[in-house]
């Protein structure tokens, strides 16, 4: 855990404990409003972690945090649309894996996530809201898939469909994290092919997770005491700033 504090210019201690502090709050964010926690916790881990580490370990996070999540909410699931998306996501992530990280197109997925958001939140009442069928959920598993491999953080691309008054906020955090969660599954083999050791940051990994559960639980407490409009007026808010997180990202790389 030496390396957390090259990045940062504090003690190693000190960003350790900034970094369990933001994984609760980014975990509490996640279970009430269904988005942007995985986000943030991408940027706090960006500023501390060197960037060979950076993607699996907030995948393996990020993985255990939604396993977590799906135990609270686990009888609100709608297996028609995740089946799809689980066999998407497989096909992007493979492909991504075996060689298509390579070609010169990496901000490509970061604009179209970034307009795919700001559509969401500021799109006119008159226009429809994206309410994909059950088996169109395979196309937003391969998107997934592939941007989950370069990108990181998932949770932004797939709450653009979930912004939809014919689901129960229950359901719409029970399916993102069951998609997030399989997303974040598949990035464990591939950073093993691509040879990264998650064995060597373990105790990171574990204490980071255990941060992120603490933030589930009292966020899904939350959750069962919040009324419809207000949690889709605090997921908007949290998609515009994960919107804003990416246009910073992609002017200044």
């Amino acid at each position: 855990m030496a390396e957390l504090g090259e990045l940062s210019g504090l003690t190693p201690s000190l960003t350790l404990g900034l970094l369990l502090l933001v994984c609760v709050i980014s975990a509490f964010i996640s279970a009430v409003t269904g988005s942007a926690g995985g986000i943030l916790m991408f940027a706090a881990l960006n500023v501390a972690v060197p960037l060979r580490m950076l993607v699996p370990i907030h995948g393996a996070v990020q993985l255990l945090n939604n396993l977590a999540r799906i135990v609270y909410v686990r009888e609100h699931i709608r297996w028609d649309q995740c089946i799809p998306f689980f066999i998407g996501c497989t096909i992007g992530s493979a492909a991504m894996t075996l060689g298509l990280a390579n070609m010169d197109w990496q901000q490509l997925p970061l604009i179209l996530l970034a307009v795919l958001i700001f559509y969401t939140v500021f799109k006119p009442k008159n226009l429809p809201e994206i309410r994909l069928q059950p088996r169109s959920f395979f196309w937003v598993g391969i998107a997934t898939g592939t941007l989950g491999i370069i990108a990181g953080a998932v949770d932004p691309l797939l709450a653009a469909f979930f912004v939809r008054k014919d689901m129960t906020p229950k359901e719409i955090v029970a399916n993102k994290s069951v998609m997030q969660a399989w997303c974040h599954a598949l990035k464990v083999p591939a950073f093993i092919y691509l040879g990264f050791a998650f064995s060597d940051h373990l105790g990171l990994i574990l204490l980071l997770t255990v941060a992120a559960v603490i933030g589930t639980r009292v966020g899904i407490a939350l959750l069962n005491r919040i009324d419809s409009a207000l949690f889709f007026n605090l997921m908007r808010a949290a998609l515009l700033v994960a919107g804003a997180r990416i246009v910073y990202q992609l002017l200044t790389s």
